[in-house]
């Protein structure tokens, strides 16, 4: 699985670089600006990148919107955004194409390596990946007569976990409920977002996607 990473900090980069290749990665290529990740995408194809929020020369957003280019120039692009703090902007653009492939990790995340391996894994074959505490603080900053306000607790449980990247079967373990309760609570959610009958996984995009959205 070939990947790219961008990253300023030179430290992080080569701890990246070392740690994915530990772990049966290719990197083709680890940069430290926004141009120069939009130039090895279009260079090396990679089958996922691992991105960094802030990159030079401002330290705001280059990196967001250098991924953003890169999906645009080859759509459906698994971008893994690595970032200091939650923002919701940030995962929801990245989401906003419906094609999936996005996952939005703290950067403390990197220290479980387990973790973090998975994340990758996950983004690379299509699913999302959010992390547990941006997970947890965009559940409790929803705005006034957010979609999710339909929804149960439960189901905000299951949607939460599904923005997560988890599957039925490991939401089902999680939470101590049989598979077929968390099939009809996704069924559930689906219905009360208004996504339609459609592919599944395709589905549970848009539905993260309402969920960063509040």
């Amino acid at each position: 699985m070939r990947v790219v990473i961008a990253e300023d900090l030179a430290l992080l980069r080569d701890g990246l670089t070392r740690l994915l290749t530990e772990s049966g990665f290719e990197v083709v290529a680890a940069v430290e600006t926004g141009d120069e990740l939009v130039r090895a995408v279009m260079g090396h194809k990679p089958d996922v990148c691992v991105v960094d929020v802030r990159l030079p020369p401002t330290f705001t957003d280059e990196g967001v919107r250098a991924a953003l280019e890169a999906r645009s120039r080859m759509p459906g692009l698994p971008v893994l955004v690595l970032s200091q703090y939650v923002e919701r902007t940030y995962a929801a653009e990245l989401l906003s194409d419906g094609r999936g492939g996005v996952g939005y990790l703290l950067k403390d995340r990197v220290a479980d390596v387990r973790e973090f391996v998975e994340a990758v894994r996950r983004v690379a074959e299509g699913g999302t990946a959010m992390d547990p505490e941006a997970v947890a603080q965009l559940l409790g900053g929803r705005a006034d007569d957010s979609p999710l306000d339909e929804l149960t607790p439960r189901e905000r449980e299951v949607l939460g976990l599904m923005a997560e990247g988890r599957s039925n079967h490991a939401i089902a373990e999680r939470m101590v409920v049989t598979e077929g309760a968390v099939e009809k609570h996704v069924s559930n959610i689906f219905a009360k977002l208004g996504l339609p009958p459609s592919d599944a996984d395709h589905r549970r995009v848009l539905a993260v996607l309402a969920f960063v959205r509040g």
